[in-house]
Parts: structure tokens; sequence; C-alpha cells
């Protein structure tokens, strides 16, 4: 089968996601644009959001936002030059695609050995309503932590600020998300992002499910190198991030180099048991009177 262009999988994925968002029904628009016949034209919520990935690019650091515990937090405290932050941008109060992916993301996280907050990453929800309370933010990220199974003594905040600083951080993140006022609802697609130690947009991964796998090599990424162990830096080497999948998939350029690094290995090995094996053969045989060895003959 044709494997359809990247914008339109992506464009089709978001649709679905609104729509969910949206409690199934769609608004329907003041001048609807022509449509094939049978078809319900779009909202122009549903066709405001999207994702302009701005990889390479640096959040700015004098954001201001609340945490659930009513304490200001900036961007800049987001960041230690050391750990990697995956980010997602939710509501609190969103019955559906935003509950689904928060969960996702607690459950794919929980198969994993690191835990948020550890030496290794950090997790940022921010809220996309202005209005929702702190009494949302504690309800949604105690229902999240649950799900995680780690205890509420993780470093996963769930952070609220005003209208200004939101679409601030929502278009330098490349983000168009829209309030749909008929629904009460917000259309926005679903997608984790991860930024490096310094706050540098390094990946997005889309989606209301998600591999462990792809979350880990995501922060591997963004880490820059930072963390994680050896073994886990080469088992990265083996893949590659699809942009068309948005997932990670083997990369046979890399499994060809690790298997060439682990064949020169061996034969290494075998070469010194050898050279060690004829040493002491040669060890064991008798001297002639002029200091030369002599060979055994058969």
């Amino acid at each position: 089968m044709t494997r359809l262009p990247h914008r339109l999988l992506r464009f089709a994925a978001t649709l679905a996601v609104a729509w969910a968002c949206a409690g199934g029904s769609l608004a329907k628009a003041e001048e609807p644009l022509p449509t094939e016949a049978g078809e319900k034209p779009l909202s122009p919520e549903l066709r405001a959001i999207a994702v302009d990935e701005h990889r390479g690019t640096r959040v700015d650091h004098s954001l201001r936002f609340v945490d659930h515990e009513g304490r200001e937090v900036r961007v800049a405290d987001w960041f230690d030059g050391q750990r990697p932050v995956l980010l997602t941008l939710n509501y609190y109060r969103c019955r559906v695609v935003c509950s689904v992916q928060l969960t996702a993301i607690a459950d794919a996280l929980a198969e994993l050995s690191w835990t948020p907050g550890d030496e290794n990453f950090r997790v940022i929800s921010v809220s996309l309503d202005p209005e929702e309370t702190a009494a949302d933010t504690v309800h949604k990220r105690a229902q999240i932590l649950d799900n995680l199974g780690r205890g509420d003594d993780v470093g996963w905040q769930f952070l609220r600020a005003d209208a200004t600083t939101i679409a601030a951080l929502t278009a330098q993140l490349g983000i168009s998300y829209a309030y749909d006022a008929e629904q009460d609802q917000f259309a926005h697609p679903a997608v984790a992002m991860f930024l490096s130690p310094e706050g540098m947009i390094a990946q997005y991964i889309y989606g209301l499910t998600y591999e462990p796998r792809d979350l880990e090599f995501a922060l591997l990424e963004a880490g820059q190198g930072k963390i994680g162990t050896p073994m886990e830096k080469l088992y990265l080497s083996c893949f590659t991030y699809d942009h068309e999948a948005g997932r990670y998939g083997p990369w046979a350029f890399g499994i060809m180099r690790i298997g060439a690094t682990i064949s020169a290995a061996a034969l290494g090995v075998l070469i010194a048991i050898l050279w060690r094996r004829e040493r002491r053969r040669r060890g064991h045989l008798p001297s002639n009177p002029d200091g030369s060895t002599a060979e055994a003959v058969s």
C-alpha cells in the first residue's frame, strides 16, 4: 500500500485527536468551505490546530508559571544543565484526550528503570486553559502519579499560567491550538516534546499511546550524552527516529556498525587466545645449547 505523505498523515491524526477532545461533535463554521457531498464542514477551531516542529529552538527561560503547590516556577527552573525534560501540553479538565495521553505516558514511564526527577530526566505538564484552578492541577497530578506508581515525591510538575504566557510557550514550541466555545473544550494535538538540559527543543513524539522504548530513546537523544549508561547509548545507536511514523525504528547502518564492532572484538579475543597458547607451547619446548628452541619432530 502506498504510504501517505507525512504532512497528510499528521493532519489526519491531529483532526482525530481534536474531534475526540471536543466530545465527538464538531462546531459548524459560520462560512463553511466547500466539502464533498455528505461531509460535515470542519469548524475553524479544528482547522487551526497543527504542529510546526521547531527543533533547535530555545524556549524562553523567563516565562513564569504556577505549580500544584501555588509556587511560581520559571522555565529556567525546568533545566539544570544535566537532565532533559519531557514536556506535554494538556488541560486538566479534559475528559478524554488529555487524560488518555497523560495516562499513556505514565504507563510507559512506569516500565522504565528511570523515575521522573531522578538523575536522568524531569517531566513538565502545562495546562492550555488559563482559567484552571489550583484544585484542577492538584487533582490531575494525583490521578496521573497514581498511574505512574512511584509515589508523590517525583519530578513531574503540573503547571498553569495566564493566556499570554501559554500563547508565548506554544508559539515557541510550534503548537497551534484553539478554544471551542460551543463545546467548552480546547482542540489541540497530542504530542510529547523533549527538551535538552539547556532548554533546546530536541524531539517530538506523537500519539495517544507511547512505547517505553520511544520515550527512553527521545530522552537519551535530548540528553546529548549526559544521561544513560554506555549500554543504553549503544542500544540507541541501533535505532533512528522515523519522521513519517513519529516513532523510533531499527537503523540498518547502526545495527551493522554494532555487528562489525562485536565481530572485531571477537576476532581480537581469538587472536589473543591463540597467541597465548602458542607462547605457552614454545615455553615448554627444550632449548638447544645455542639458546634456540628445539622444534618437536613427529
